[in-house]
């Protein structure tokens, strides 16, 4: 497996140092409004972390940034299971449809190509050069999705703590100009949030107080005019009653959140993994959209759902598959399901459980493993939790919330 990143396929079955410059604003094209750059600062240090908005479409999270000088607005796909940070531009030749104007390099005064004699070229775990000397790039995930382009730096823009917006020059990002895959027409490209060099995490870590961040995914069939917030550096940490934490695990595959699963109760029924539990069992992948485990212990738990669910399965539609699905108009009345992480138990309601994937149709929002393919914890099951990434503590932290209002 390169890299994890599952898209709104499943949905069809079931359904973004400081040398800031010396100016105090500048325009923003997409929305017309005026950013307030801080000047700078000794250290290049952002004193109150940063934050920006985060949205639900199609099964995806979507982060709003900025990129650019001036500062245009990007919509991109929040996945914690890469650390490429790359946009579409312009001129896209190869590129999937999006509904929003495309980033133009040569209208930021901010950019600037990586050279292919840089090391930060080979950071890259697949990169090449063009005939300019300038750093390309292959970048691909697990649904055989692909990004090509030129590796480069720009600014970006964000939201301080305390509500001012921060300009953060030279972030190392990907200039895509032949993109193919499973991307829905919102998805202006991916922010890269794993545990690699070249993630958003790892370069805003030492500006902000700490390499960490916190999400809060709002429920999927949430309207995308509804945004909660996404947090990095000082100020993401989850504290409070309420909240559970488990240990990352360090695997081969150091890009990716991985944490040890024991097993899933079915209210009080406990199912365990298997008999022999291994570290780091499952990844959290905020990329992949249901939770994908082991074929045996999906059919146990699928079993005890069935069970405990009065309504009859459908058995007649050819679209569902076979996954587990129910006729019904409002939000299935089904049971709990606790997933025992190592140290914290994270239970999910059926607004986490079940998804509809069509009008009167609701899914059990798990699936089944592909041979040797890992076990995921998908962003169905993240929504309505505040769950915050401690790298230097090496944890993760649950903790409820209605992430509508965060």
């Amino acid at each position: 497996m390169v890299f994890s990143k599952s898209f709104y396929t499943y949905l069809t079955i079931i359904s973004l140092l400081f040398n800031l410059f010396h100016f105090s604003y500048i325009e923003a094209q997409n929305d017309g409004f005026t950013v307030n750059l801080i000047r700078k600062r000794p250290n290049n240090i952002i004193t109150n972390g940063v934050q920006a908005p985060t949205k639900a479409y199609l099964g995806q999270y979507l982060m709003e940034l900025y990129i650019g000088t001036p500062p245009i607005k990007i919509l991109a796909e929040v996945d914690t299971g890469s650390d490429l940070v790359w946009v579409q531009c312009v001129p896209c030749p190869g590129c999937y449809e999006q509904i929003n104007p495309m980033f133009d390099p040569l209208k930021s005064s901010t950019y600037n190509n990586i050279s292919c004699d840089s090391p930060l070229c080979q950071q890259l775990y697949s990169h090449g050069c063009s005939p300019e000397n300038i750093c390309n790039y292959n970048y691909g995930y697990a649904d055989n999705s692909v990004t090509n382009g030129l590796l480069a730096q720009e600014t970006i823009t964000l939201t301080s703590n305390t509500g001012k917006s921060v300009g953060v020059p030279k972030i190392l990002f990907g200039c895509g100009h032949n993109d193919t895959g499973n991307f829905n027409d919102h998805e202006m490209g991916i922010i890269g949030l794993g545990n690699g060099p070249m993630s958003l995490i790892s370069q805003l870590g030492p500006l902000s107080g700490g390499k960490k961040f916190s999400q809060c995914l709002v429920p999927f069939h949430t309207d995308i005019s509804i945004s909660s917030k996404m947090s990095f550096g000082k100020g993401s940490e989850v504290l409070g009653v309420d909240v559970v934490t488990t240990p990352l695990v360090s695997t081969e595959q150091d890009i990716q959140y991985s944490v040890t699963l024991l097993g899933i109760s079915v209210e009080e029924t406990f199912l365990p993994f298997d008999t022999n539990i291994a570290k780091g069992n499952i990844m959290i992948d905020s990329g992949t959209p249901p939770t994908y485990l082991p074929q045996a212990l999906y059919d146990r738990v699928a079993t005890e759902v069935r069970n405990r669910v009065s309504l009859k399965p459908i058995l007649d539609d050819p679209s569902i598959g076979d996954q587990l699905c129910y006729r019904t108009q409002n939000n299935l009345n089904g049971p709990t399901l606790t997933f025992h992480f190592e140290g914290a138990n994270v239970t999910l309601t059926p607004v986490q459980i079940f998804i509809p994937p069509k009008d009167g149709v609701f899914c059990l929002a798990l699936a089944k493993n592909s041979g040797n393919d890992p076990s995921i914890y998908g962003n169905f099951a993240q929504s309505n939790y505040l769950i915050g990434f401690d790298l230097e503590k090496q944890v993760v932290s649950f903790k409820p919330t209605d992430c509508t209002k965060h």
